[in-house]
């Protein structure tokens, strides 16, 4: 079977069961368990604390024991967390479900990028991954809608039933991803592979918070548009859904061909900094739509925003990929993948607090501060990568002049 079929089948089939369970799992726990809402969210950042913390170590352990077997591991892993919770009994079985669920997620993140690193050839990793990208998000869309119907129904059956397709979907992805051949692992270079190696390489610690700051799009997103659509705008309240489509549909619509235009680390950084302005552009025609107005025009301005928001979002995509592979010393993309991709349980983490106090908070100059924020971290990234490149030129030299000793 064609290697970047069976990663795209593992991926799509994967966003298909995620995609419904992002969209009913608060409400399973807080309107049929019971759960309240804060305590609830509590343990949710909680155990997306707990993945930021296991990602470096999981990385490592892709390295050890390859990447295709941390793979299968830890997306069977997240099938097991999810078929357990419903039978959480408690608050602290609920933390421990929902931890086990967010380690696997985050581990499983990195370990798939560090094998897509081992079986692609460097000059496609960055195009192979923006056609997974765009499979994702066409999977999160079909599987948002049974989510959807999940809500319509509102029963504790449908509520199960979702989380039974996430289980199984991810247990099928464990399944295709054990079908990838293992590939050769290129040995480390002197210095070894400890995780000590990646906590010293101070650029790509960096890079790694810069691209957290942009990561702030899953939050922003998720939680803070609709709560500015339905609070802040004469939009109506549906105009959530037309937002989150134009993500979804542009993203898959487009991703590739934006990715096609980064073919090393230095054209990545330009494709981070434009990205960095288009959203600050973006986050001002946001703004605007918090002044009062016809709702169809607010509406349409939103879409602008939206548009401007996705393809902001796939320039840092495109960009962010190639700068994590291209920085990552062969042998080691598991631990530094680990490093990484901990943007994203930090963004979880962080973002939804942040964002609602400074966008819900303060307004226009909410808006204005985040545009600024994201597009000076994106900015900065080109300094960083030229310093991480030559510090890996230096790396390289040291590393012949040890191997001719």
């Amino acid at each position: 079977m064609n290697i970047t079929t069976t990663l795209t089948r593992a991926h799509l089939v994967s966003s298909i069961g995620e995609g419904a369970f992002l969209v009913t799992f608060a409400l399973y726990f807080t309107q049929v368990v019971g759960l309240p809402a804060t305590r609830f969210g509590l343990g949710v950042s909680l155990a997306w604390a707990a993945g930021f913390l296991a990602g470096v170590p999981l990385g490592h352990l892709a390295d050890r024991i390859g990447p295709r077997r941390a793979a299968v591991l830890l997306a069977t892993g997240t099938a097991v967390s999810v078929a357990a919770l419903p039978y959480a009994r408690g608050y602290p079985f609920f933390l421990l479900a929902v931890a086990a669920y967010a380690i696997c997620q985050t581990g499983l993140t990195a370990a798939r990028q560090a094998l897509l690193a081992r079986l692609v050839v460097p000059a496609a990793r960055t195009r192979v991954r923006a056609r997974l990208q765009s499979r994702i998000n066409g999977g999160l869309a079909m599987g948002s809608a049974v989510g959807a119907l999940a809500l319509a129904v509102d029963s504790r059956a449908a509520y199960l039933t979702v989380l039974a397709l996430d289980a199984v979907a991810f247990g099928v992805a464990a399944l295709l991803l054990s079908r990838l051949p293992a590939g050769t692992a290129p040995e480390p270079g002197p210095g070894g592979g400890s995780v000590r190696t990646v906590l010293r390489d101070r650029p790509y610690l960096v890079l790694t918070l810069l691209n957290a700051v942009a990561l702030l799009n899953m939050p922003l997103l998720s939680l803070v548009l609709p709560l500015w659509i339905a609070r802040s705008t004469d939009a109506p309240a549906w105009m959530t859904s037309v937002v989150l489509a134009v993500n979804t549909l542009s993203v898959m619509l487009w991703q590739v061909r934006v990715a096609h235009r980064v073919t090393d680390v230095a054209s990545a950084a330009r494709s981070v900094r434009t990205a960095g302005v288009v959203m600050l552009v973006a986050c001002l025609v946001f703004a605007v739509t918090g002044v009062h107005g016809d709702p169809w025009m607010i509406g349409t301005v939103l879409v602008v925003a939206a548009l401007l928001q996705a393809f902001a979002e796939m320039l840092q995509s495109a960009g962010s990929w190639e700068i994590s592979f291209g920085l990552a010393p062969d042998g080691r993309h598991g631990l530094y993948q680990g490093v990484y991709q901990s943007g994203i349980p930090l963004a979880r983490i962080l973002g939804p607090v942040a964002l609602t106090g400074l966008i819900l908070g303060y307004g226009a100059a909410g808006w204005l501060v985040l545009g600024l924020l994201i597009a000076a971290a994106a900015i900065a990234t080109g300094p960083v990568t030229r310093w991480a490149a030559r510090i890996d030129e230096n790396r390289g030299v040291r590393n012949q002049l040890v191997m001719r000793e």
